[in-house]
Parts: C-alpha cells; structure tokens; sequence
C-alpha cells in the first residue's frame, strides 16, 4: 500500500518542529520513529498533508531522576527505558514492558512518547503508564494525567500542534509488586490482550478504544476481595472488540485470566 501524497519536514530542535506544525496547520501530523502512524498513512486510515519529522530531537532523548519522579523524554527510545538504571531501580514495571514491545528493530527506533501520542489502545506502554499514575507534560506547559489523556481511538488531550515533551513517572513506593503479561500469537504482534500490574493498580491492554485502567478489579482490591475474586471483575466496564485475532468474549476471558497471573505474580514477590 501507498500513503496518500504529504509534504516531508524535518525539525532539529522542539521550537523548529513547533514553527513548522504552527505554519503547516491542523492537518500537519509529528513523526518519530513511525511505527504506528506510516502503517495507518499506508492504508489511507490516516492522511496527513505535511510530516514533521521529529526523530532527530536529542533534547527530547534522555532518562533522568528528578527527586519524587523518574523524567522519560518523549523520543527516548524503547531499548533506552528497557536498559535505564534509574527506571530499574524505582520503576522496574516500565523497564520490563518496554523491553517486551515488537523486536529489538523496533525497540531501537520506536518511542516511549511516539507510542503514548498516538493512543493506540492495543499499544503496551499507555496501559502501563496508567498503571504508574504517570504524568504528561506538553510543549505548552499542560501536565495531563494518564487518567485524563487518553480520549477515543487514536484520540488524546493533545490539540493540533502541541507536543509531547515528557513523561513524569512517580517513583514506587513498592516497586516489587508489579507485573506485566501479554497474550499474543507471536512474540512480535500486538497483544490481543495485556496486563500491567502496579501494587493494586491495574492497566488493561487491548481491552477497548482507550487505554484503560481496570477500576472494578482496583475497588474489589481496596474491599478486601481476594486476588481470584477481583480479577474476576476485569472485564467490566471494559468494552473489547470483536476482530479477526479474537472475540470480544474470548477477550474478556483472557483479561480474567492474565489479572489474576500478573496480581499473583506481583504480590508473590
């Protein structure tokens, strides 16, 4: 397949990028390591007219510890947040699932940003980050929590021409009792259905339009209900789709089961 005709620009700094997205209009889209958007551009399911290449931002690159918070520039690679010191110590969860995103191809060019701004639902690390109650800090200067970002399909609180800049991860108090779990047909593919556990805090992979957080399973928890109980709760309030990989009741199933792992797993530990 062939994207529709765009114009290509590249940014060298996060000021350029943002002139150009200013002067190329709502229709102008970023570009990192382009994993998620060109297979949309390809099927005509996305048709921006200009890209604005942003892959070449060092400033945006970097992993730094900030006192309460573990600070994720935007266009850190997936390899980097895997192999982070600072995240191995205080938020051993994102290191792990960063690690577990496609192949090693992908994790040296993809992005933790690229992969939260394009709000892909079937993505690992948004669920994630609702997980670690991360925060989201843009070129204007808004600090959006994970909770409040992720609107539809595709869709965030990003407005046209703002960037994302950085991602505030808390430092865990416990940062032991985590665990992430994917079911997937190859060890490259989207998760049909994936789990990240943070102490009683729960993400849900693939489990409806949004990233989402598995409230009914976090209530159960906070109610005394056993793990087995609570995760029994996984799939409420979700809304799984139906797809050539699976059922939305096959889904829902899976979301029972991986819980109920990924909270033994983390509370074992």
């Amino acid at each position: 397949m062939i994207p529709a005709p765009f114009t290509y620009r590249r940014a060298a700094t996060v000021a350029e990028a943002l002139d150009l997205a200013a002067s190329a209009g709502e229709d102008a889209k970023f570009l990192a390591g382009g994993h998620s958007l060109l297979p949309l551009m390809k099927l005509r399911l996305a048709t921006p007219e200009t890209l604005i290449d942003i892959g070449r931002i060092c400033e945006l690159s970097y992993v730094r510890d900030a006192g309460s918070y573990i600070a994720i520039g935007a266009l850190t690679r997936h390899h980097d947040v895997e192999h982070s010191p600072e995240l191995a110590e205080h938020v051993p969860l994102l290191a792990h699932a960063a690690g577990q995103v496609g192949d090693p191809q992908i994790r040296h060019r993809g992005t933790i940003g690229g992969s939260v701004a394009h709000g892909d639902p079937a993505s690992d690390l948004p669920a994630v980050l609702l997980a670690l109650d991360a925060q989201f800090v843009t070129s204007s200067g808004r600090e959006i929590a994970a909770t409040e970002f992720f609107r539809f399909l595709f869709e965030t609180a990003l407005v046209p021409g703002e960037l994302l800049t950085e991602i505030r991860v808390p430092k865990q108090s416990a940062p032991a009792a985590w665990s992430f779990m994917k079911f997937r047909k190859r060890a490259i593919d989207w998760a049909i259905v994936g789990v990240a556990v943070q102490g009683d805090r729960v993400g849900l992979v693939n489990m409806g339009q949004v990233p989402l957080r598995a409230s009914a399973v976090e209530a159960a928890l906070a109610g005394g209900a056993s793990l087995r109980e609570a995760a029994a709760l996984a799939a409420q309030g979700a809304s799984p789709a139906s797809d050539i990989h699976a059922t939305a009741a096959y889904r829902e199933h899976l979301a029972q089961v991986l819980v109920r792992r990924a909270l033994e797993e983390a509370h074992s530990r």
